[in-house]
């Protein structure tokens, strides 16, 4: 077998033969573009190679496997054969010609995984036998801990990665360095961002140098931006092979701008032949040529959401202001200029960072089809969602474009999202000013009839009614709703298959109107503190302590209950969470105990982490999670019992109402009365906030068993692997596979493809909250005004100081009593950390968002919508959360263990102040 092949020879389907760069680079050969010649030794060659060297065993004995694997490659010497093939193809290149030798690894430049700079490249390597060394210490870096961690951190398997070679003509750069074809910081797509310096590329790669820096509008060929940088270093090609580092002294720009217009142009052909942005390296020789000398897919931009054509509206919008209208062409319906949208998260503002199953999102969508329908704007088909709602990297996003361009929106969607997601509010407020979403819907009347249909559908008047004059009867129709879709749920357990997939879709998209007819309830309430503040003359902020601890929220009940059980069971002693969990599952814990989680799990068991996507487990289906709260809550201090800091709470909420209505006397008898009955309302009622959101989940959990069900009959008719396959389809296509002509094969690969893309997804980082259409994530423009100090909204009042401890994932996390919680964002998944902690603070969220409320209830200080705060706040370093002034200052930079920061927080527990 051939193991050195030509440029010329590779395409992109060759990736098992020659890995990612390789293959990129045969592929731009191929299309005609500027690529230095060269070839590679295929993986075939390593692998005859690891065999001799005895890899195999290294990697199944584990330990120090970087070390081992490296130091025998390097042993090893190189097959005849191989060295050889080697010895020609370079003989090809020109007697003593100087290349570079660059691994290429088959998990490297993929399209998730970029791997830039895991594995090694020497650069103006000269001569045959060089060569070959240099070919054995690229195989061996493939072996690097950095190399090694990397292929863990995604979920790549050691024994399964090859190593190819390339070996590239040297290009005796005057100039080079790297470019984006989209905006790696911003996401902006068509905006190149070339970084360059004198000499060869690897001083800008390696980070040795400042480069210059330019940004290109790819379409317009305008120059944005130029940064010159300092330049002070240089790597050259020494004769006779090697580089050297020299100072230079280089003012100015070291390309003119006819040379970045050429880059920037180069940049969109490989862009084009791809279909995707890339991340570039090039150089220009001395006589002015332009090489690309390699080419990846940039991995960490967020994919843009894919919208539907959209049905031009029947009246024709006003005409924009004139002072857009003049510079910027006329924009399309319901649109930006040059067609831009803006999108908003529905993972980031769920607290669900995660991306969902495909029957989760099918689910979501059938209940956005009903709200659209109570709005007056029912979609054609339900299964696509309601209008606004768009699909992008396996979550879910509303588009906010209408709701920018008219007067309503800009006037009322920054007061709903400022308690509720108050970073998102900012950022919102700020693109307004941009030309390309200027308003052109000034009209109130669209808004007003859809927010009359919404107000009927929910019977606003009458409830509202009952929350002001007969609050029993308010929280007596919560109580009903609930009842009513329990019976909803409950089906014959001999119906058929096609009778559940039809029944979940009736109940999903029948679930949003019902639990939306709690919500005037619950403004009454909240409408009430807003009106005790006004005749009171005390601010908002500092009557927080009124909604401490109020009662009927579903969420403090759970934790409240949660609580008690840990007092009522036995103590694990040594045992693990798995090792309960597993005596649990088998029945076999003491009788107490066993029977109070099961009591739990019976009330509580259709909650979890990620709970709006019916395709995610429940703690009734692995209570590891609620195991591991209760191991923590059996090591609390019963000084910090959470049961009687509630109830302290409760009495520290009734002191304030009488401090509110105080100051109200002061201003006239009959403003204490009406004080005191507002904020009465408020305390009643306010709790039920959460309740719309629970009631959702408990259909969510209801379908997730029912599907489970038909997911167990595909199982036994052999079309699906695994009754949860079922979820990793949407309801239409469950519906189908019912169908005896479906190919079994064609779903078990669409599962498995589905799975294998969600695990992937699951591994990104960062979830951008807003979004444009052009991929411009408006938060990173913004991002450099925030560095220096860290701040957020308030949302919970007092002072903590403690261990701050990052958590990602609440699932196994450990949490001890009176440390920081950093985290994303909450749902009630995570509420049962928060009686451990002493302070929260997370990157989403408002003043009236699901974290900030139960924070406010537990009497923990908070600060919500902190700008990358899990990235900023590093566990084990002192921070105090000032919940007031909504700012979180790091005292101490040092991480420490994980035992020290328990001793730490048990110390700091008693200081928090609220």
């Amino acid at each position: 077998m051939k193991t050195a092949l030509e440029f010329s020879e590779i395409h992109a389907g060759m990736l098992a033969e020659v890995g990612g760069k390789a293959a990129n680079l045969g592929e731009l050969t191929r299309a005609g573009l500027p690529v230095p010649p060269g070839w590679v030794l295929t993986t075939d060659a390593y692998h005859q190679a690891a065999e001799t060297a005895g890899l195999q065993e290294i990697i199944a004995q584990g330990g120090d496997l970087a070390t081992k694997a490296r130091q025998r490659l390097l042993e090893t010497t190189i097959p005849d054969e191989v060295a050889e093939e080697v010895r020609k193809a370079y003989a090809g290149l020109g007697e003593s010609a100087p290349v570079a030798v660059r691994s290429s690894a088959t998990a490297e430049d993929l399209p998730f995984a970029s791997f830039a700079g895991q594995q090694d490249t020497f650069l103006n390597v000269v001569g045959p036998e060089d060569v070959l060394r240099a070919v054995r210490k690229c195989w061996a870096s493939l072996w690097t801990d950095r190399a090694v961690a990397y292929r863990e951190a995604n979920g790549i398997d050691h024994a399964a990665v090859r190593i190819a070679v390339v070996v590239q003509t040297m290009v005796d750069a005057q100039v080079a360095g790297v470019m984006f074809t989209a905006n790696p910081v911003t996401g902006r797509r068509r905006e190149a961002v070339i970084d360059a310096s004198p000499g060869l590329g690897e001083a800008v790669v390696s980070g040795a140098v400042n480069p210059d820096r330019f940004v290109v509008d790819v379409a317009t060929a305008e120059i944005r931006e130029r940064h010159a940088g300092d330049k002070k270093i240089a790597i050259r090609s020494l004769p006779g092979g090697g580089t050297e580092r020299v100072e230079t002294d280089v003012d100015g720009f070291c390309l003119t701008d006819a040379q970045v217009r050429a880059l920037a142009e180069l940049g969109a052909r490989v862009e084009g032949h791809y279909g995707a942005p890339q991340d570039t390296e090039w150089a220009i020789d001395a006589g002015g040529r332009l090489w690309l000398t390699q080419a990846r897919p940039i991995t960490t931009l967020y994919p843009l959401p894919k919208t539907p054509p959209k049905t031009p509206p029947k009246t024709p919008p006003k005409t924009p202001p004139k002072a857009s209208s003049k510079t910027l062409p006329e924009a399309p319906p319901e649109t930006g200029q040059d067609g831009l949208r803006l999108f908003f998260s529905i993972n980031v503002a769920q607290g669900v960072m995660g991306p969902f199953t495909p029957m989760g999102s099918a689910g979501i969508k059938l209940m956005s089809a009903g709200a659209a329908r109570i709005a007056g704007y029912p979609p054609a088909d339900p299964h696509q969602g309601a209008g606004p709602v768009v699909e992008a990297g396996q979550r879910l996003w509303i588009d906010l474009t209408k709701a920018a361009r008219s007067r309503v929106g800009r006037a009322v969607l920054p007061r709903m999202l400022s308690v509720a997601e108050a970073r998102t509010a900012v950022l919102f407020k700020a693109l307004m000013d941009d030309p390309r979403l200027s308003m052109i819907y000034p009209s109130r009347r669209p808004f007003l009839r859809a927010a009359r249909r919404i107000a009927r559908a929910a019977g606003a008047p009458r409830r509202m009614r009952w929350a002001l004059t007969r609050p029993e009867r308010a929280l007596t129709y919560s109580r009903r709703v609930g009842d009513e879709l329990t019976r909803r749920l409950e089906l014959p357990e001999n119906v058929s298959p096609q009778a559940r997939i039809d029944h979940a879709e009736r109940l999903l998209g029948a679930t949003f109107p019902m639990i939306f007819s709690i919500m005037p309830i619950v403004l009454v309430g909240y409408g009430m503190f807003g009106l005790a503040s006004k005749l009171s003359g005390v601010s908002i902020s500092d009557m927080q302590d009124v909604l401490r601890s109020m009662p009927h929220n579903p969420t403090t009940e759970m934790d409240m209950e949660l609580w008690r059980l840990a007092t009522r069971i036995e103590p694990f002693g040594d045992r693990s969470v798995e090792e309960v969990t597993r005596l649990y599952q088998a029945g076999q814990l003491p009788r107490v105990t066993q029977e109070a989680i099961s009591g739990f799990l019976a009330s509580y068991g259709h909650r979890g982490v990620a709970e709006i996507d019916l395709g995610v487990k429940r703690w009734s289906d692995d209570p590891s999670h609620i195991i591991g709260v209760l191991a923590n809550y059996l090591r609390m201090d019963d000084r910090l019992a959470p049961d009687a800091l509630f109830e302290r709470g409760a009495a520290e909420a009734q002191a304030a109402v009488e401090r509110v209505a105080a100051a109200a006397a002061r201003k006239g008898r009959w403003r204490a009365a009406i004080v005191r009955r507002a904020l009465d309302r408020t305390r009643r009622l306010g709790g039920l906030r959460e309740l719309p959101k629970y009631y959702a989940v408990l259909i969510l959990a209801g379908v997730r068993r029912s599907m489970r069900v038909v997911g167990e009959h595909l199982v036994t008719q052999g079309v699906l692997g695994t009754p949860d396959d079922i979820y990793f389809l949407t309801f239409q296509e469950a519906r189908t596979a019912l169908q005896p002509a479906k190919s079994k094969d064609d779903l078990r690969g669409l599962v498995a493809e589905r799975r294998a893309a969600h695990e992937q997804e699951a591994r990104r980082r960062h979830v951008p909250r807003l979004l444009l259409s052009d991929g411009t994530e408006p938060e990173a423009l913004s991002i450099a005004a925030a560095e220096g100090a860290i701040t957020g909204t308030p949302a919970s009042a007092g002072i903590a100081t403690g261990p701050a401890r990052v958590v990602m994932d609440p699932v196994g996390a450990h949490l001890e009593p009176g440390e920081i919680l950093v985290c994303p964002s909450t749902d009630p998944g995570w509420t049962p950390l928060f009686l451990t902690a002493g302070g929260l603070v997370m990157e989403m969220g408002g003043a009236m968002s699901h974290g900030a409320v139960v924070a406010r209830e537990y009497g923990i200080p908070a600060v919500v919508g902190v700008t990358r705060a899990t990235e900023r706040v590093t566990t084990g370093e002192t921070v105090t959360v000032d919940g007031a002034a909504g700012t979180i200052t790091q005292e101490a930079a040092d991480t420490i263990t994980q035992d020290e920061a328990g001793t730490i927080a048990q110390e700091h527990a008693d200081t928090i102040t609220t």
